[in-house]
């Protein structure tokens, strides 16, 4: 009995370390499902196209121009990356990890 937990414990283990890409939210081309990083999020976004979020339970969220304005002031990093479409979308990279914020100092 051991031995099957010991075996399940070590797949489970290599299995999470062999695709963290898998458990990443990304940004995807939701309106050209062919991109494969051919241009960058940004050049897409002027040519109208049409992007969502996909996070690492399988949710979606089409994201509204409001949403890409202000993701755009907080994260500028994730326009700078390849686009990718739904096709690709275990090669899309995941969307770039906010620097830490500054806290203000307290008056004294």
């Amino acid at each position: 009995m051991h031995v099957y937990l010991r075996a399940l414990i070590m797949a489970l283990l290599g299995i999470l370390l062999l695709a963290p890409g898998v458990f990443a939210a990304k940004l995807i081309c939701i309106s050209q499902e062919q991109l494969r990083g051919q241009e960058t999020v940004n050049n897409c976004l002027i040519k109208g196209e049409k992007f969502a979020i996909v996070e690492p339970d399988g949710s979606v969220r089409i994201l509204s121009k409001e949403e890409i304005g202000l993701m755009r002031k907080l994260n500028p990093k994730a326009f700078e990356q390849p686009a990718y479409g739904i096709v690709y979308l275990q090669e899309a990279p995941e969307i770039p990890k906010l620097p830490p914020l500054a806290v203000p100092k307290q008056a004294q």
